[in-house]
């Protein structure tokens, strides 16, 4: 006989068994029974937040473990604790390698506090600003991205930069590829210490991805390693020419003049700009030709200038804008008989230095016929023009808007600088930059609050707009040039203030890159200085802020404007190299994470912009000097006439 305990064991075994499994499927039936008593909106709600804790989970994980990579790996590398705090220049990429862990980025109160500039405007940036503006900003940005909402498309063509608002790559923060060993750490501190050689490092790495994914075309796509044609004549490469000879890369530029020599024609059935093909081609062959004595570039140039010539073809011999350099005819746009008058008054320094070279007048007296009517023209207002004028009646169109933006700035620029090519002979010239010059201080210069920031705005019939394009950041060196050359001291002055402006729209946005528009607060008690407007986030690689700083440190030898430059050169390697080579311009300066690549090397990058960066880390004065080269509007450096 069991004792109790053993029979009450054996009991309960055998009928816990059942017993167990009954429960089991008293459960199930209850669980099921009590599910179907819910309505249905109260299972659609449960099922809805099953399913949202699941993908929260599923986006979660990665993360974790991603970050418990990074922790592994410095611990197996304590040095790497220094990096993870020091500002980094980080290129866009090749994809990521697989299990590589993504090092942090620095705040951005970290990464601002880097620029230079007055304390005031550094502790209000620090701060970030009006922040809540901006998230509201980007906020509407997604919502139109998401079709929210429709919003006009800007498209606007000037310098040869296709300026598409809604353009965009989707790139993404995950695509930077950061330059995140300590050999990056040691190599940004070599090229601090040697600036000029880091400007040919990324010559280099610019023409690099030309040469790889563009050869003999028009301008790279960085990006998706192809190309795009606007005229279909080697834009890049004329376009750097002359800056590979100032750089003194030898093998690039040994190779581009072999392809200049047997691949470049332009007997195309082609329409090309007459302003852009004139500044770029005709202007980058004669550079050339003047810095290297090689007569296969004159010829190549002067080849180009006369298939331009039809353009002067017009019942008031203001230009047409389009030229088909194969047929020999010219056109207006197919929208308008206008021309800007930017363009009919910025090819003169080309067709000039053309006849002196070819002893041919005719260059020469087609473009001085242009200055002589727009001098005469009414319609001005203190020496200010409007932006566009027919190619039929030879007058001004549009009348009552003035700006030293797009399609009326290097008219200004041109005037000085005809009168310094031809030494300091052509009085009209003079003249009119000069009552321009007092025209602007008149009409269009105001001061920003709160810190008294001096830019150059625009005026619309009579009303005022404090809207000023990175564009206008030319007249900082301008003003400053003039000035060399025996204009009053109060120039040199205004050009050390506007200076100061432009710089301080790089430093206002977090990427440390200008936008191409900014909009200045006048309003008492405003907080911020610059505001900027959705379309206008994008930075193109323009050199103009560059360019005036060379001007500045030229003429002063001050060396905050070289320090200056030097932040704007790594905000470039920062937000916009591409690793397999060339640079982007971007959608978004205000995003440090996403700032959206545009896929476009434009050519001016290589022409213009990176030339400019090693003239102004060059202390040798006898580098272009100024007394003897008069630059066009595409950085391609003429001879002064003696």
């Amino acid at each position: 006989m069991r004792p109790p305990s053993q029979q009450g064991y054996v009991s309960i075994s055998l009928a816990g068994q059942g017993g167990y499994n009954n429960s089991k499927q008293w459960r199930r039936q209850s669980c099921w029974r009590k599910w179907k008593q819910l309505s249905r909106l109260q299972r659609s709600l449960i099922l809805f937040t099953l399913a949202l804790l699941f993908i929260c989970g599923l986006a979660w994980f990665p993360a974790v473990s991603e970050h418990l990579r990074g922790l592994t790996d410095v611990e197996q590398d304590s040095d790497i604790n220094s990096v993870l705090w020091t500002v980094i220049p980080h290129v866009l990429p090749e994809p990521l390698q697989p299990g590589r862990p993504a090092l942090p980025e620095p705040s951005p109160q970290k990464k601002l506090s880097n620029k230079r500039g007055p304390p005031v405007l550094q502790n209000r940036l620090q701060k970030r600003g009006n922040a809540s503006e901006t998230l509201v900003e980007d906020k509407a940005s997604d919502h139109r991205k998401k079709g929210g909402g429709e919003e006009e498309k800007v498209v606007n063509s000037w310098r040869g930069a296709v300026v598409d608002t809604e353009q965009d790559t989707g790139g993404t923060k995950d695509e930077l590829n950061k330059e995140d060993s300590p050999a990056g750490q040691n190599a940004t501190s070599t090229a601090e210490a040697n600036r000029p050689e880091a400007v040919r490092n990324a010559f280099r790495h610019a023409w690099k991805g030309y040469k790889d994914f563009a050869w003999g075309h028009d301008e790279l796509r960085p990006l998706s390693k192809s190309y795009s044609e606007w005229f279909g004549l080697g834009l890049t490469l004329i376009d750097a020419l002359d800056t590979m000879w100032i750089l003194g890369l030898k093998e690039e530029f040994e190779e581009a003049r072999a392809w200049v020599a047997t691949e470049l024609t332009f007997n195309k059935n082609v329409d090309v700009n007459l302003f852009e093909s004139t500044i770029r081609i005709v202007g980058g062959l004669l550079s050339t030709y003047n810095l290297t004595g090689d007569t296969l570039f004159l010829e190549k140039a002067i080849d180009m200038g006369s298939r331009l010539m039809p353009a002067f073809n017009t019942p008031s011999k203001i230009p047409y804008s389009d030229v088909n350099i194969g047929k020999g005819t010219a056109h207006p746009p197919r929208w308008t008989s206008d021309s800007t008058v930017a363009e009919v008054t910025s090819i003169q320094l080309e067709f000039r230095e053309l006849s002196r070279l070819t002893q041919e007048p005719h260059y020469q007296a087609a473009v001085a016929e242009i200055m002589d009517q727009v001098h005469k023209l009414d319609g001005k207002l203190d020496g200010l023009v409007p932006m566009f004028i027919n190619t039929n009646t030879g007058k001004f169109t549009h009348q009552r808007i003035y700006t030293l933006g797009a399609r009326a700035d290097s008219y200004y620029e041109y005037l000085l600088k005809q009168w310094i090519q031809g030494g300091k002979k052509e009085q009209h010239l003079l003249a009119d930059y000069q009552q321009a010059i007092d025209g602007v201080k008149r009409n269009l210069l105001q001061k920003s609050t709160p810190n008294g920031l001096t830019f150059v705005g625009e005026l619309s019939h009579g009303q005022f707009s404090p809207k000023m394009d990175h564009l206008v950041c030319f007249l900082p060196g301008t003003l400053a040039l003039g000035a060399h050359h025996g204009l009053p001291a109060d120039h040199m002055e205004l050009a050390k203030q506007l200076m100061e402006t432009c710089y301080q729209m790089y430093v206002h946005m977090e990427t440390g890159l200008s936008p191409e528009i900014v909009h200045f607060n006048m309003h008492e008690g405003s907080v911020r200085d610059i505001e900027v407007k959705l379309a206008d986030r994008h930075n193109l690689l323009r050199p103009e802020t560059v360019e005036s700083l060379f001007y500045l440190y030229r003429f002063t030898q001050d060396h905050k404007y070289q320090d200056w430059g030097w932040d704007i050169l790594q905000s470039f390697n920062k937000y916009t190299k591409v690793s397999s080579g060339g640079y982007t311009s971007i959608n978004n300066v205000r995003d440090p994470d996403y700032t959206s690549p545009r896929d476009k090397m434009e050519s001016f990058f290589l022409g213009e912009t990176l030339k400019y960066f090693f003239l102004l880390f060059s202390d040798d004065p006898d580098l272009i000097n100024l007394d003897q080269y008069v630059f066009n509007t595409e950085a391609h450096p003429l001879p002064i006439w003696s």
